[in-house]
Order: C-alpha cells, then sequence, then structure tokens
C-alpha cells in the first residue's frame, strides 16, 4: 500500500475514534472498547474495500455489512457518518430520546445500515443469508460480518459457519474482532472458543489470522479472501480493545461504560494530538 494511502487511513481511524468518543460521551452510555478495536477495520472496508455508494445507500449492486457485535455500534455509526452518510455532528444525538442512533443498529431507520442488530450471534447468520441470496441472483456483491471474540461462545454463530461452509458461500467474509476481553472479564477466562481457526477450518472455512490496526494486513487479508474459490473466509484480527485511548486500551472496565467529562478530555486530546501529529 502507498504510504500517502496508509497515512489517509490513519487519519481517518482516528476521526473515527474521535467520534466514537464524541458519541459515548455524550449519551454517558455505550460500548466504547469494542467500537475502537473495530475502527481501522471499518475505516479500511468503508474507504478502500467496500463496493459502496453513500449517495444511493439502497443501492442493490453494494457490499453489505453485518455488525454483528451490534452493541458497537458508535464505531459503525462514526465510520458511517465520516463517509458520509449522515453529518458527523448527528454522533453527538447517539442513544438520545427521539436520535435515529440508538444502542444498536437499525436497518430502517439509518442509510447504510444494512442488517439490524444487537443479540449475539445472529448477525452472522443474517450474513449467511445476503450471501447465498447474492448467489442465487447471481450478483457479485460480497458480504462482510464483524463477530466479537466473546460472540463466538454462541451456538448461532457455529450454526452459521456450519451452513456457510456447506453452501460454499466464497462471497461471505466473517471478521472476528479477537481483542481477548469481553463484558465479564479475559476471553480465556470466561468461556475460551479457542481453537478459533481450527472450529472455522472444521467447517470448511478459509482462516487468516491477522494482527489488526495496520492497513498492510488488511490489504493483503481482504484480497485473498477474494481469490479464495468455494469457501466462505474468516479474518481473526488480534486487536487490542479500547485501541487509541491510552487508558481503555486493553482494559475491560471500559466495555460499557461511558467516559466522564475528566476522561473525556483526556481521550479527545490525546486523539487530536495524534490527528495533529499525522497531519505534520
Amino acid at each position: 500500500m502507498q504510504e500517502t494511502t496508509k497515512k489517509q487511513l490513519q487519519k481517518t481511524a482516528c476521526e473515527i475514534r474521535l467520534g466514537i468518543i464524541e458519541a459515548v460521551h455524550s449519551a454517558k452510555s455505550g460500548h466504547p472498547g469494542g467500537s475502537l478495536s473495530i475502527a481501522d477495520l471499518l475505516t479500511y472496508l468503508y474507504f478502500v474495500e467496500m463496493k459502496i455508494n453513500p449517495q444511493n445507500p439502497k443501492d442493490e449492486n453494494r457490499d453489505r455489512l453485518v455488525l454483528s457485535k451490534g452493541h458497537c455500534s458508535p464505531g459503525l455509526y462514526s465510520a458511517l457518518a465520516n463517509r458520509g452518510y449522515f453529518p458527523v455532528d448527528e454522533l453527538k444525538t447517539f442513544r438520545h430520546i427521539g436520535s435515529r442512533l440508538q444502542g444498536h443498529p437499525d436497518m430502517k431507520g439509518i442509510p447504510g445500515v444494512d442488517m439490524s442488530s444487537g443479540s449475539l450471534g445472529q448477525g452472522i447468520s443474517a450474513a449467511c443469508g445476503m450471501a447465498l441470496g447474492a448467489k442465487i441472483n447471481g450478483a457479485d456483491n460480497r458480504v462482510y460480518a464483524i463477530l466479537g471474540d466473546g460472540e463466538c461462545e454462541e451456538g448461532q454463530v457455529w450454526e452459521a459457519a456450519m451452513f456457510a461452509g456447506h453452501k460454499k458461500l466464497d462471497n461471505l467474509c466473517a471478521i472476528v474482532d479477537y481483542n481477548g476481553l469481553q463484558i465479564d472479564g479475559k476471553l480465556d477466562e470466561v468461556c475460551s472458543p479457542e481453537p478459533l481457526d481450527k472450529k472455522f477450518e472444521a467447517f470448511g472455512w478459509n482462516v487468516i489470522v491477522i494482527d489488526a490496526h495496520d492497513f498492510d494486513n488488511y490489504e493483503a487479508a481482504f484480497e485473498a479472501a477474494k481469490q479464495c474459490k468455494g469457501k466462505p473466509t474468516a479474518i481473526i484480527q488480534k486487536s487490542v480493545k479500547g485501541k487509541g485511548v491510552s487508558y481503555m486500551e486493553n482494559s475491560v472496565a471500559w466495555h460499557g461504560a461511558a467516559p466522564n467529562d475528566e476522561q473525556y478530555e483526556v481521550a479527545m486530546n490525546e486523539l487530536k494530538a495524534a490527528l495533529k501529529e499525522m497531519e505534520a
């Protein structure tokens, strides 16, 4: 990837992180940790990878994205806003009465949201249906689903994995955000889904494991996914929960908590300083 492109993506990811903190602080609730850990992923998907058009969000030929871990909606909303689906300033209405930006994505009210989600395990099943539908219709669009690592403790995830492998849905790409933490603590202490790669492989998936927060990794992984025929692809990205905000990084306390005013200022100042450095 060209350095100029990578630098622009890094700046965009930082702007998306600013939007996440703005939204969660404004709502006084939400899930910043897992939203921040997928900010780079969302940046690559919406600004490089996916075939989309913010001016025509219902284009039948568009690629689809399902945020299966729907509680991380601040990340999705900030990515959509920065991509031009609705004003960035609207992020301040997150979870407010009357706002269309509620705690979980709503496909009926929010442009760019392809599937309502929130109940863990169900989003990947919807993505399977979208991918199969595209196959039946002879369409060339692709479907992407973002899952949490803790979400992979849900049995429905593996029912969907079995279905996708059986149907050879090579237009489906699932990305597991493996930050190692879930609401109750460390993943390996609560209910470890390991070996995650071997499980997906057993259901007939192509598996790619990457270190997150590096756009070169995304470029290589998504290209490999598109080249793989006859199998769905699972990208397991090893990420940092709370990435970009020092006191949130690798802390389970920020799975589902909003920063107070002082913490908000610290987070925003850190991210703005990082953005300024990138622009220098």
